[in-house]
């Protein structure tokens, strides 16, 4: 599983993904990101997700991001988690 800090980063690099709860999203948004929930992103990825595109994945403590990266590595999508 490919990891990479919050602090390097870079929009250019490929699109960030969050996913956290909408709510939770909402009270604190990650700097360049969109919100797509895991149950969402899970249920949805063949209509969300492109296999040519890089994602950057990440959440508030990690768990959800390296489940959703873990599967979607799976797969076979370019994905990479974000800590922060």
């Amino acid at each position: 599983m490919k990891r990479i800090f919050l602090k390097d980063y870079k929009p250019s690099m490929g699109i960030l993904i969050d996913v956290r709860h909408p709510e939770d999203y909402i009270s604190s948004p990650t700097p360049y990101s969109i919100n797509i929930y895991i149950d969402r992103l899970l249920m949805n990825y063949k209509t969300l997700l492109n296999k040519k595109n890089q994602y950057y994945i990440i959440c508030n403590k990690g768990q959800l991001s390296k489940k959703t990266v873990a599967t979607l590595e799976y797969l076979g999508y370019n994905v990479t988690q974000v800590v922060n």
